[in-house]
């Protein structure tokens, strides 16, 4: 059995919805999930802050917007008059609910019932639509299968627990249609899974059923060797592996949550990555297998603050970098690069709420230096211990742009280096020309 996650721009109009048809084959044992109608969660989070602002007349205009879009989105996707009634129900429901609001006091609670409706509505019109059409399917609804714990971390044993017999229930049905990015907490309330949104949903429900494989559909070919916005004549990766791919969506490749592929790791369910508008695109596939003795991609992170802690108590003392780290941990805020030498220690962070609070605690133990704008461009390949040349061949490609960081050696696939904002386009474009040119 797959899974197939269809994300926003997939199901973005009537006439996409129709054509999933094109790429989900009804006779397939499958999963399907969907993501909200692209555009509608960032409606629903400004209907939420107007609520949790106390301001309902804004609220309303919103919600009235926004209905207004669907009401046209159902005319369009429907053409018989059962059809469209179904649909006008499922719209008038849905935004009745999101109206009722105003009438109660507004907590972060209720925001998460709001955030939950983009994936209700776009699962139901599509149940109702292949219903429509005289395709069988099933709806099986995310909120009786997908928990998260007291530490928001999903329960993979509750969704094997309560997914599988729901599958058991249908034998002979093939089609189910599922919603991704909602779930509820370990109080029963409606949630979400943040991270990843429906990627995860998708990589939770492959690894609670073993799935022979998790497909996740964008509207991109795969993961590129390099930012196709930036570096012209870039190209599809056609293999990586779960830590490859987990180090290229860190350092800013966007197709994919770093995330969102570890159920599907820990459980060794294949991951593929296509693309809707292009399905005959091979795309890429993610395994716990990598190909030795390549390089495989580039990929960028923005907006990064570099720190250096500088102190001759460091010399040939134990437990200073601990208690470093631990005023990161205070302010809950992860670093992304760590270099050292016998009297210093650089870090680089991309949350900078606390760093007022932060340097001043690292001031007590030596003198602080801050780098703002600055970028970490991440080189993904094998580079392991026994082979030459990689690194080599990665620093001759910068030798012309000023490096304040490199982060080599702390896994066998990816070299990191910090560098000025300003740089970055020149940076990926030099590597490109250097290592896939």
């Amino acid at each position: 059995m797959k899974v197939l996650k269809f994300g926003g721009t997939s199901v973005g109009s009537p006439d996409r919805i129709k054509k999933l048809l094109d790429i989900i084959n009804p006779k397939n044992r499958q999963i399907v999930v969907l993501s909200a109608v692209s555009g509608t969660t960032n409606s629903l989070v400004e209907i939420s802050q107007a609520y949790l602002a106390g301001d309902k007349s804004r609220a309303a205009e919103l919600t009235a917007a926004l209905k207004a879009k669907y009401d046209i989105f159902i005319k369009e996707l429907f053409s018989t008059e059962d059809g469209l009634q179904n649909g006008k129900e499922l719209i008038d429901y849905h935004f009745n609910l999101i109206s009722s609001f105003a009438n109660e006091h507004f907590t972060p609670v209720e925001e998460k019932v709001i955030l939950a409706q983009g994936e209700l509505i776009s699962t139901t019109l599509y149940h109702i639509y292949l219903t429509e059409i005289g395709v069988p399917s099933k709806l099986l609804p995310a909120l009786d299968f997908m928990k998260i714990d007291e530490d928001n971390e999903p329960i993979v044993d509750f969704i094997t627990e309560h997914l599988q017999p729901m599958l058991d229930k249908y034998p002979e049905d093939t089609l189910f249609i599922t919603q991704g990015y909602i779930c509820r907490n370990s109080f029963g309330e409606t949630d979400n899974l943040r991270r990843g949104g429906s990627d995860y949903t998708a990589s939770l429900i492959g690894a609670a059923i073993r799935a022979e494989e998790v497909q996740i559909w964008t509207d991109i070919d795969g993961m590129h060797n390099n930012d196709p916005r930036i570096v012209k004549g870039t190209k599809p990766i056609a293999q990586l592996s779960f830590d490859e791919a987990a180090e290229l969506a860190y350092f800013g490749a966007k197709i994919l949550h770093p995330q969102s592929v570890f159920p599907a790791q820990k459980y060794k369910v294949p991951v593929r990555l296509l693309n809707t508008m292009e399905p005959t695109a091979p795309g890429t596939l993610i395994t716990n297998e990598s190909e030795r003795g390549k390089i495989k991609s580039i990929a960028a992170k923005d907006g990064i603050t570099a720190i250096r802690i500088q102190s001759s108590r460091m010399l040939l003392a134990y437990g200073f970098l601990r208690r470093v780290f631990e005023v990161f941990e205070r302010y809950k805020t992860p670093i992304d690069m760590i270099t050292t030498s016998e009297v210093a220690v650089s870090v680089t962070i991309d949350d900078t709420r606390n760093l007022g609070e932060i340097i001043e605690e690292l001031n007590s133990f030596g003198t602080v230096e801050i780098d703002h704008e600055q970028t970490i461009v991440c080189v993904v390949g094998d580079f392991a211990a026994d082979k030459h040349g990689f690194a080599a061949r990665v620093l001759e490609a910068l030798k012309h742009i000023p490096l304040r960081m490199i982060s080599y050696g702390g896994s066998n696939y990816n070299i990191s280096l910090l560098l000025g904002d300003s740089n970055k386009v020149e940076a990926l474009r030099s590597l490109h020309h250097r290592l896939f040119e």
